[in-house]
């Protein structure tokens, strides 16, 4: 059994790694001196223990503080070796001590908003645009929530004394819209700033080192990677970790152990898998900027896979008309995936609230696979249809400026 991976951050080393080394190594370093070199596949579903005392000992540790049992382990709702894994090498990639994975990222979000409940702390100030299903989960009041939704600006006077959380996403899903996270995590003081990174993942931004309390990632897109792995994780202190845990225990939100198996997977290629994705989407961005037929492209100033624009005609026309590319919800594949906001991720979202948060009708998104960009290029060309005014195809190379609206990455 493997059961020397269940401390999920045993393995943390003093010396500083490369994000590359530690995307292949980190909840790794034990397999070696097992005799092993893939990690293995715990599906387990309970643990035999002839040692009920201690096995109590322990329980009530975890009830009373949420850390992770010493030992083997109890019950696979309470903890899983291989979910651990993922959880350790993750949180090395965040930079965080500690993370905490879920069944989904709503999962994950709903655990947060349920610790902060659970202390009176109800009130959550947000910045749209967010995910679509995370905007309806605060309005709705689901969890008996309240929102304030504010822009940056307004974050430290929409703050209150029952207030227990402040949610950010940069870039924003659909439009990529930036923060100064930095700035952001000032405003907030004493109250615990989350920032969902699905977007921009641990290589291009780690919000732990700019003042963010918890790092969100809706596992499912760049940290799986393949489009076949349904997940949600969070990154923070140990301590907050710890009520992570009782609420994920209380409430059943477990990953499942073959889930948790391929996400350690993914993570190994996340670096190469997004920075070719970054060079193709920053490519694409710059051909649509320069296209007659298209009205406005965003593209995040520190880069990445996602690309979502405007067009003059009409978008379920250009959905309908891929062939090359998917037209399905989601993203953070190998594949590009394209989809229609306001009618699908941002469907639930009030249509006055999604349009004043920028989404509007005709904005398409794009995520961007690791196919030649050529042919991404051709499929989406024929996808456009007619250009306008007789003009043809405007591919602009790496070394030209950017037109004027769109923005490239920063240099790094």
């Amino acid at each position: 059994m493997d059961t020397a991976s269940m401390g999920a951050h045993a393995d943390v080393r003093t010396a500083p790694r490369a994000l590359a080394t530690e995307a292949v190594h980190a909840g790794r370093d034990d397999l070696a001196r097992q005799g092993l070199h893939a990690p293995p596949i715990d599906l387990s579903t309970t643990y035999p223990s002839y040692d009920s005392r201690g096995e109590a000992a322990r329980i009530d540790a975890f009830a009373a503080t949420g850390t992770e049992p010493d030992g083997p382990p109890v019950y696979g709702r309470l903890g899983n070796p291989t979910v651990a894994r993922f959880e350790t090498a993750l949180a090395r990639l965040e930079g965080t001590e500690a993370a905490v994975a879920f069944a989904s990222g709503m999962a994950a979000l709903s655990a947060v908003l349920l610790v902060r409940a659970s202390t009176g702390l109800r009130h959550v100030v947000a910045v749209r645009p967010l995910y679509g299903c995370s905007d309806h989960l605060l309005t709705a009041g689901l969890l008996g929530s309240e929102v304030t939704w504010t822009d940056p600006a307004g974050i430290a006077e929409a703050l209150r004394p029952d207030t227990g959380l402040v949610i950010v996403e940069s870039p924003a899903n659909p439009t990529l819209a930036e923060v100064d996270l930095r700035a952001v995590a000032h405003a907030c003081g004493s109250v615990p700033l989350l920032v969902d990174n699905t977007f921009a993942t641990p290589v291009l931004q780690r919000p732990a080192e700019q003042g963010a309390r918890l790092v969100l990632h809706s596992a499912t897109k760049y940290l799986g990677g393949h489009g076949d792995v349904l997940a949600g994780v969070l990154a923070c202190d140990e301590e907050f970790a710890g009520r992570l845990r009782q609420v994920r225990f209380a409430t059943g939100g477990v990953l499942h152990p073959l889930a948790g198996y391929l996400l350690l997977r993914g993570l190994s290629t996340l670096p190469v898998r997004v920075r070719a994705a970054s060079a193709n989407a920053a490519e694409l961005a710059r051909r649509l900027a320069a296209d007659p037929r298209v009205a406005h492209v965003h593209y995040p100033r520190i880069g990445g896979a996602m690309v979502s624009f405007e067009i003059h005609g009409d978008p379920h026309e250009v959905i309908a008309g891929v062939r090359l590319i998917t037209p399905a919800v989601s993203l953070g594949s190998v594949d590009t995936l394209i989809q229609h906001p306001a009618s699908i991720s941002h469907r639930i979202v009030d249509a006055d609230d999604r349009r004043g948060a920028g989404v509007s009708d005709r904005l398409l998104r794009m995520s961007v696979g690791l196919e030649d960009v050529e042919d991404l290029w051709s499929d989406l060309d024929g996808a456009l249809g007619r250009r306008l005014g007789g003009a043809g195809n405007c591919a602009t190379s790496h070394s030209e400026p950017a037109p004027a609206d769109v923005q490239l990455p920063l240099r790094r």
